[in-house]
């Protein structure tokens, strides 16, 4: 990697020697001369002097054409020097894509796309390590350590974000292309060992096992050279952050098969626009997967407010399925966003963040969670913790455990509460109507009148399902009471842009429906604020479509146009019939 900045000390070293030299080559004994005619080599070595410019990359070092045994070096000019850091600062958006477009392309349906994953990651924190070290090691020097006393500083866990031996440094594990796989099977060991906020991340991918097979031995030897093509360590966390999520988007379709769920990020983003997390406040997800809700949560508050202020976010997410929630943990650091507390569980029986005899509560909770999940009826419920506070509104059917996420959102929440969830849960009845009744009505203990607004999604939104799914808000604290907002959104939706049989949220659909909600407004067809008797009289069926529903378009109609289109309609009728007629008697 080239440094694009020396210390003082070093670059004065340098121009003295370029004055001299410029570009052409020369040798070690050239350089002590021109630097003892200077005086100044009694500061540093004329050595360390060369080893430094080399390993800042403005010197090159080559075999001497007259004596194989010896070298010689050639400095690089300034131009050359800015115009190689720019080429590799420069890395876009569509450069990254474009590395995992081909990564794409090699493993397609034959591997599992979280081995891209893991590389991107792997490549990222490696790049990192080399660049903290690098800049440790010029400090050192810059403060008169020797060349060894600086290398063993460098190394020091203060200065990087990971501990990584340095012979599991990307570069390093790539050398031996036989024995990829045993190197970074060991280094994933070594780092979880070293590390133990990596260890749930590193430990769910088994690279010997992977290339038993001998063509997989070929795509991870192609994927770690298309992944060496560049430096990870200048791309920023938006870029990279983007980078992963491309991944998880480009796959999903294909996972969705396997019965993995993605949420379209554009939903989230109505969701988080809805909720309007600020900064200092807490956002809490129970079913939180690859964390896209606490991410886009956190990047709503970075785009209005600024990083500084976004770190201000407390972040909380519990996933039930293991290697899921390694893959979220990957892509919290992806995004740089070091401020969340990821735990391990099912939510619905074994909630990780208490406080005291209860569970711990949050400005903020969003999620969603797995859509009419089977096997959590009364008698699993009573098995959890806390069950007594969590489900006080009404235990639900064992098909369905919508209603049961819904009530330990809202015994986690301090106010506000935004889930994604199907549709069928507004309006089935049995002990789901019982659930919905007391939500709305509440009694002696319980507090009634939560919900604020829901919402109707458009059909074929998600990877997983052509249902439209719902958006369902609620406060603990509601300006409006005794009334809730719905929005029939079923029509707001482009056609999705890569996947052809699905649709998407564009950002003037999703603004639409943003502010809607915000200024709390109708608009035939679309919004309707109903009051709390109308649901009542309804038997609790909160069923979007009952309360608000698009108008049809009404065509103008020219009655004279129509007339004569009619009429020329009847006069081609009695031309064919005549010519029919005339073939009739010709035959006989």
């Amino acid at each position: 990697m080239v440094q694009i900045k020396l210390p003082p000390w070093l670059e004065n070293k340098y121009l003295l020697l370029f004055d001299k030299l410029n570009a052409s080559t020369f040798t070690m004994e050239q350089a002590k001369s021109i630097l003892r005619l200077s005086d100044v080599d009694k500061v540093k070595g004329v050595a360390v002097v060369l080893s430094e410019l080399r390993k800042a990359g403005w010197l090159e070092l080559q075999p001497d054409p007259e004596d194989a045994r010896k070298s010689i070096y050639c400095l690089k000019s300034k131009e050359e020097i800015i115009k190689s850091v720019f080429d590799v600062e420069k890395l876009s958006r569509s450069d990254i894509e474009g590395i995992l477009k081909k990564a794409a392309d090699l493993i397609r349906t034959r591997v599992d796309y979280k081995f891209i994953l893991i590389l991107l990651f792997y490549k990222r924190i490696s790049d990192k390590w080399e660049a903290e070290y690098e800049k440790a090691y010029d400090e050192a020097i810059h403060d008169e350590f020797s060349e060894i006393e600086a290398e063993e500083e460098a190394r020091n866990a203060a200065y990087h974000d990971f501990i990584i031996p340095m012979e599991y440094l990307w570069e390093n594990i790539r050398k031996d292309v036989t024995k990829l796989p045993e190197k970074f099977s060991q280094a994933l060991k070594v780092l979880a060992e070293k590390n133990q906020e990596l260890k749930d991340v590193l430990d769910n991918v088994d690279f010997i096992q992977f290339t038993t097979n001998r063509e997989n031995a070929e795509i991870l030897r192609q994927l770690v050279e298309l992944f060496s093509e560049k430096k990870l360590n200048h791309v920023s966390a938006d870029i990279l952050g983007d980078a992963y999520e491309w991944v998880l988007r480009y796959f999903a379709p294909d996972k969705a098969k396997e019965g993995e769920v993605y949420t379209p990020r554009e939903v989230i983003k109505l969701l988080v626009e809805i909720l309007d997390p600020k900064p200092g406040q807490s956002v809490y997800d129970p079913a939180s997967a690859s964390n896209g809700m606490l991410i886009i949560s956190y990047e709503h508050v970075k785009e209005s407010k600024g990083k500084k202020e976004a770190d201000k976010l407390f972040l909380y997410g519990q996933e039930a399925n293991h290697k899921t929630l390694a893959f979220g943990r990957m892509n919290m650091y992806i995004h740089d966003i070091r401020n969340a507390k990821l735990a391990y569980g099912d939510t619905l029986l074994y909630p990780k963040f208490k406080e005291g005899e209860n569970v711990q509560q949050f400005d903020i909770v969003i999620a969603n969670p797995p859509w009419n999940q089977d096997g959590y009826d009364e008698l699993v419920l009573k098995k959890g913790e806390f069950w007594k506070k969590r489900f006080a509104y009404g235990f639900v059917p064992k098909q369905s455990a919508d209603l049961a996420w819904i009530q330990h959102m809202l015994a986690s929440s301090k106010e506000k509460v935004g889930i994604v969830i199907d549709n069928g849960c507004l309006f089935r009845g049995g002990k789901e109507r019982a659930v919905r009744m007391k939500v709305i009505d509440g009694d002696a203990n319980l507090q009634g009148d939560l919900i604020e607004a829901i919402i109707l999604l458009p059909e074929k939104l998600f990877y997983n399902t052509g249902a439209p799914g719902a958006i369902l808000i609620f406060n603990k604290k509601k300006k409006h009471k005794n009334e809730i907002l719905f929005i029939n959104a079923s029509t707001e939706f482009e056609k999705h842009p890569d996947v052809r049989k699905l649709n998407w949220l564009s950002d003037e659909n999703t603004k639409k429906i943003s502010d809607t909600y915000h200024a709390w407004k109708e608009e035939e067809g679309f919004s309707r604020i109903v009051k709390l008797d109308e649901i009542r009289k309804n038997d609790y069926n909160l069923n979007i479509t009952l309360y608000v529903y698009p108008e049809d378009e009404i065509e103008d109609i020219d009655i004279m146009k129509e007339w004569e289109g009619l009429k020329e309609l009847e006069n081609q009728e009695k031309e064919v019939d005549k010519k029919i007629e005339g073939y009739l008697k010709e035959i006989g």
